[in-house]
């Protein structure tokens, strides 16, 4: 049997790799191709990333702009939390679709074979992967079949925490599942490092323990798969991560700024948002304004703003000037090392609804380079053990180089597969 199994430990930027950080995955790399120039999308966010991995395309082509994003409804802006486990409903009863691109999911069912994703992050991300049902997908806090029927009791995944025993215990029901049923691709995304790098500062013992209880969990999946391997079948094994972590060095709310400048009215004032996507941020006007000059001016005089980016050059950061996106902010960003000795620091955009601030932890979004600093390591046939490539590659070409292995078309991505000859 021939089929694909796809390990993410979210938030593990490769430089955090070593013998004693990630045994597992440095023992892996004498096995693997290694893919040193590789990086995230923008936004290096786990939700939009989870939809560039599941279509193979950048956010301007499948749709979803970011971790949170604004819809125009009934004429007018209305924020979101894409991280949601309804947002999928939502924006497909105020769109008439979700994605825009076929999914991983939708590709192999059309080929009568199967896709099974198991996510221990956002529910919004997990149902990313497959937000029309076309395959399934397994989350604490939803899980569905084919069809998108709610799971519930034993064939569901509720007793999984948002920790290192809730990926292990994740883990085992993916091996049980995904990787001794027929799947032909299994993705396993697990929670941890991100969870933790979050809460505490990059290379604190809590955030380095839960590097290595994501390593752990990956040596589990890559014995499961030597045992199917030993068996006759022919899989194609892929470690990766989404994207990396710098640290808080500003909470900047550019709601306020805005107001401040008299760019926007009031906090209730919703034609021109700045929704907070980490260390970046996506600032929307509503049709009709007339200041979208003043308002990029002001954006591009902030020392907060590392880079803004707008109109038509969206599309080198695959995002386009589409449903009332101005402009795309990416956060002031340097190397500098915080107490642990990790470098990369950013500045953050103030999350809506609630969410904590976090100085001095953990946090991504933007175009910063330890952000845009995931590792990709894959084994299996067109991959030399020990090779380590130096073209550069991206989450969107995970897609293709998973169809290639499985002998199907990726018409429409924007990525390429990885093989070498």
């Amino acid at each position: 049997m021939r089929r694909a199994v796809v390990v993410v430990l979210d938030g593990l930027r490769r430089d955090l790799l070593g013998p004693e950080t990630t045994p597992e995955l440095h023992a892996f790399v004498a096995a693997a191709t290694g893919f040193p120039a590789h990086r995230s999308v923008f936004p290096s966010a786990t939700r939009v990333v989870s939809a560039s991995f599941a279509t193979g395309c950048f956010p301007a082509k499948h749709g979803l702009q970011g971790n949170a994003v604004a819809l125009i409804e009934d004429g007018r802006l209305v924020g979101h939390d894409v991280g949601r486990p309804d947002f999928m409903d939502h924006w497909r009863a105020v769109a008439g679709r979700t994605l825009r691109m076929p999914t991983l999911a939708q590709r192999l069912s059309e080929a009568g074979r199967v896709a099974m994703v198991f996510s221990n992050v956002s529910p919004g991300a997990a149902r990313a992967h497959d937000p029309d049902g076309h395959g399934w997908v397994f989350h604490r806090a939803c899980s569905f079949a084919p069809g998108l029927r709610r799971l519930d009791g034993a064939e569901a995944v509720t007793d999984i925490t948002l920790d290192t025993d809730g990926d292990t215990r994740l883990t085992a029901r993916f091996l049980d599942q995904a990787l001794a049923g027929e799947a032909a691709l299994g993705v396993l995304w697990l929670g941890e490092p991100d969870h933790a790098q979050h809460e505490h500062p990059l290379g604190s013992p809590p955030a380095m323990a839960a590097v290595l209880g994501a390593d752990a969990c990956f040596g589990m999946v890559r014995r499961a798969v030597a045992a199917r391997r030993a068996a006759g079948e022919d899989i194609l094994l892929i470690a990766c991560s989404d994207h990396g972590h710098q640290t808080v060095s500003e909470v900047v709310d550019i709601d306020a700024a805005l107001i401040g400048a008299g760019l926007k009215r009031d906090a209730t004032d919703d034609s021109l948002l700045a929704v907070s996507n980490g260390t970046a941020a996506l600032i929307y006007l509503a049709e009709g304004r007339e200041d979208a000059g003043a308002v990029l001016r002001f954006l591009a005089a902030q020392p907060w703003a590392g880079r803004v980016v707008a109109g038509a050059d969206l599309a080198s950061i695959g995002q386009a000037p589409v449903g009332g996106l101005l402009c795309a902010v990416s956060m002031r960003a340097d190397s500098a090392p915080n107490a642990y000795g990790i470098p990369g620091r950013a500045a953050a955009a103030k999350p809506a609804q609630g969410k904590p601030d976090r100085l001095g932890c953990g946090q991504h979004g933007g175009l910063g380079i330890q952000e845009q600093m995931p590792f990709l390591l894959i084994e299996g046939p067109g991959f030399a053990p020990g090779a380590v490539s130096g073209l550069p590659s991206a989450v969107v070409d995970l897609a293709p180089t998973i169809l290639a292995h499985l002998g199907l078309a990726a018409a429409g991505c924007d990525g390429r597969a990885l093989h070498h000859p």
